[in-house]
């Protein structure tokens, strides 16, 4: 008949646990207190203790949720603060809770709508204020995280602009040994055309004198020859 409370009975699951379990450290002491007359003084400060808690709005609250017969008007979060508008519709009261993460923290009951709603903007404005903090820290942690992932960018950037510059400098280096390399075997290059040329010019000139003489030779034969047949 009434719709199930979601988040709020998922935050009472811890309030419930932790209840149950001061009954138990309750019983163990009380099993204890049995064998040693002597503590019952603390034994009874525990029991009316743990009395009070079961008698109080909060522990109301939490078993309203647990039996289901509560509509969840209202829920607000901020970081990890929370604030629910709750209503009993059988009786016309409403529950107004204050939790931090998993915890209620406070608890209010009324039969007044107009207080419940003053109620629940009054927690919604302290968990605003309660939550700064947290939010605060989740805002910075995340910068955080963003500006080492961007250190981290710029150092693989760094590395490999450092590593495009020694390669550009080998490069460089490389490139400037082998310039000197061939300007070298140009220069030697040079004096060797020169060399040969000069070596060409010489024999062309000891071609030049050999052709002469043999003219020269040829000519004088043919002269004599000549004078030759003229005496006869």
């Amino acid at each position: 008949m009434f719709r199930q409370v979601g988040i709020v009975l998922l935050l009472s699951t811890a309030s419930l646990g932790a209840s149950a379990q001061v009954v138990q450290n309750t019983t163990a002491k009380t099993a204890a207190q049995a064998q040693a007359p002597a503590q019952a003084a603390p034994a009874r400060s525990v029991d009316a203790a743990q009395a009070a808690s079961n008698n109080s709005t909060m522990a109301e609250l939490q078993q309203l949720i647990q039996n289901r017969t509560l509509n969840e008007l209202r829920t607000t979060y901020n970081g990890n603060y929370g604030a629910s508008l709750l209503f009993k519709a059988d009786d016309l009261t409403y529950y107004v809770a204050m939790f931090q993460q998993k915890n209620f923290w406070r608890v209010v009951k009324t039969t007044s709508e107009s207080q419940a709603e003053q109620t629940y903007k009054a927690f919604v404005e302290q968990t605003v204020q309660l939550a700064d903090v947290d939010i605060r820290r989740i805002k910075l942690d995340a910068e955080r995280a963003v500006t080492e992932k961007q250190i981290s960018a710029n150092e693989t950037r760094l590395s490999a602009l450092q590593n495009d510059l020694s390669m550009q400098r080998q490069q460089e280096q490389q490139v400037a040994a082998r310039q000197e390399q061939a300007r070298q075997e140009a220069a030697a290059l040079a004096n060797e055309r020169q060399a040969a040329r000069e070596q060409l010019n010489t024999l062309q000139r000891q071609i030049r004198m050999l052709e002469e003489q043999q003219t020269k030779l040829d000519s004088a034969n043919s002269v004599t020859s000549q004078d030759g047949r003229r005496g006869r």
